[in-house]
């Protein structure tokens, strides 16, 4: 299904199941075929699972405009609003945790229950305050080193049938990383920091343990922001926990939502 959002664009998502709400949002240059094993488990477990591709990601349209984390975190309040949904749950990885982190500084949290984010520091550049950040980024070399290839993500492969789904996505509708460099830039240069000071709401973050991208230790300096804040290490995982390490992933959100 689509919807077009307030600025003209043509979002691609799915809405399935019911019961409580919960949303997942994927990471740069990701297809939502990556929440795939979330979502069986959730349905399951009668849970709403809805999953959407980002602007010029997945199968959602390419365009040259809104390439922000704010104007994601836009695309996602208005799909919620599209749909009515009230007491969400925001789950995302990467630059979708960091589109999470977006809409709580944008929005009344009155309508977001709880939050997860997978292995998203909520500051990407490393500085004097901050040696959690995407490894080797700093503010002298960030510009340059992100118009190079990111690396592989993952530490093990992801399950089969996920990758399978992701696969035929991004041989269909390929991503254009030179399109969105001005995203990323953006998301680069973002300090959430204060936004999870303030947070009201529970939060769980996951991390892996092996993450090519970021110091799994960055998920205890997050938790001293925010007695709601709890972090999971996940062994054997990289950057993509759901999809590496699904089953331990799935036990672990399903255990946080029946809290």
């Amino acid at each position: 299904m689509y919807f077009k959002t307030s600025d003209e664009v043509k979002i691609n998502y799915e809405d399935e199941g019911s019961g409580p709400v919960i949303v997942f949002l994927t990471g740069f240059g990701g297809s939502k075929e990556i929440w795939h094993r979330q979502k069986l488990a959730l349905i399951q477990h009668n849970y709403r699972v809805v999953t959407m591709d980002f602007r010029n990601q997945g199968v959602s349209q390419h365009v040259n405009w809104g390439l922000r984390v704010s104007r994601l975190a836009a695309d996602v309040h208005e799909l919620c609003l599209l749909l009515k949904l009230t007491e969400i749950i925001l789950v995302g990885n990467s630059m979708g945790g960091a589109v999470v982190y977006a809409y709580l500084s944008l929005y009344s949290s009155n309508q977001i229950k709880r939050v997860v984010v997978v292995d998203q520091s909520p500051k990407m550049i490393n500085d004097h305050d901050w040696h959690f950040g995407f490894k080797g980024l700093n503010w002298q070399n960030f510009k340059q080193r992100l118009q190079q290839p990111l690396g592989s993500s993952t530490f093990k492969h992801i399950d089969d049938d996920t990758f399978i789904l992701v696969k035929k996505v991004t041989e269909s509708h390929p991503f254009d990383s030179r399109l969105d460099y001005e995203l990323l830039i953006n998301h680069a240069v973002q300090d959430w920091r204060d936004v999870l000071r303030r947070l009201s709401i529970p939060m769980l973050l996951v991390v892996g343990k092996q993450s090519p991208y970021f110091d799994y230790r960055f998920g205890f300096e997050v938790q001293k922001l925010n007695s709601k804040i709890r972090t999971k290490v996940v062994n054997e995982s990289g950057h993509i926990v759901m999809a590496e390490q699904s089953e331990k992933f799935n036990q672990l959100l399903l255990e946080f939502l029946s809290e």
